[in-house]
């Protein structure tokens, strides 16, 4: 069976470690396209933040599509929401608290927007990474408004600080929402059930297309959900050992060497080339 979609995430897959995208990249995805493909970005950020890049890929129509917040938001990429899921006050607050304590500064996101709380004066690391939100400080989380979309809260820090964290959390946390890393800087806390396969779920629902459809391509453990889910599961060669462990292939390039363009072109474009 065809491939009519590819899921793809951005950091470590579709971009560079330098956050650009490879000419090589871009051509394939290009012809991707031409031949009917949707071509799906899947990521933990909001839609404001990724407008550039879907401009520069030419996927700022009606019929083009992204999965944001890590499943937790599905739309076209004009702004028309097709699903949502959404974070309660309660769950946020419990998270802040519980996080918070234990000397971790929390970004809660609202959409474009990005409440900043940071215990001891610590220094998140978020802000330098999405230069396009809106940035709000909260000095105390009952401080945060109550009449706001809640999509989830994260903290950017130290990988290694958060790396000794995580199973902590988990235990903490995990029956009420969902904890995982989403960059070796980036821990995130979602609704329970919320996810990147259970957005490509409703995309694909929408489009009536078939798991046995759908290429999904990733390099970290948020990534793992749609791997696993799409008939086609690629990890990038850069990716996490428990992702390659699980994916049906691996590319034999990393995120710097267009190991995506290889991925759509061996299995979608029929075509191999060197590297660009």
């Amino acid at each position: 069976m065809s491939i009519k979609l590819i899921a793809m995430d951005l950091d470590g897959t579709l971009f560079t470690d330098q956050k650009e995208v490879t000419r090589r990249n871009q051509q394939a995805l290009k012809k991707a396209r031409e031949k009917g493909v949707h071509v799906v970005v899947t990521t933990g950020r909001p839609l404001k933040a990724i407008e550039y890049l879907l401009e520069e890929l030419d996927l700022m129509t009606k019929d083009s599509y992204s999965i944001t917040f890590n499943g937790g938001l599905v739309q076209n990429n004009q702004g028309e929401i097709l699903d949502k899921k959404e974070m309660s006050y309660l769950e946020a607050r419990r998270i802040v608290e519980i996080a918070g304590a234990m000397g971790l500064p929390l970004d809660i996101l609202s959409d474009a927007h990005v409440y900043e709380y940071n215990p001891d004066g610590l220094h998140s690391l978020y802000q330098a990474v999405n230069p396009h939100l809106v940035f709000h400080k909260l000095d105390r989380i009952e401080d945060l408004p109550k009449d706001i979309v809640l999509n989830k809260v994260l903290s950017a820090y130290d990988a290694r600080v958060l790396d000794e964290k995580l199973p902590v959390l988990q235990d903490l946390l995990g029956q009420h929402v969902e904890v995982f890393k989403s960059r070796d800087i980036v821990l995130e806390f979602m609704p329970k059930g919320v996810h990147k396969a259970a957005g490509l779920a409703h995309l694909c629902r929408h489009l009536e297309i078939s798991p046995k459809e759908v290429l999904a391509i990733g390099d970290e453990e948020n990534d793992l959900t749609m791997i696993e889910w799409a008939g086609l599961g690629i990890a990038m060669k850069n990716g996490v050992p428990a992702l390659k462990e699980k994916a049906d292939v691996v590319t034999p390039h990393t995120n710097n060497d267009s190991g995506l363009a290889w991925a759509v072109e061996k299995f979608i474009l029929g075509e191999e080339h060197g590297i660009i």
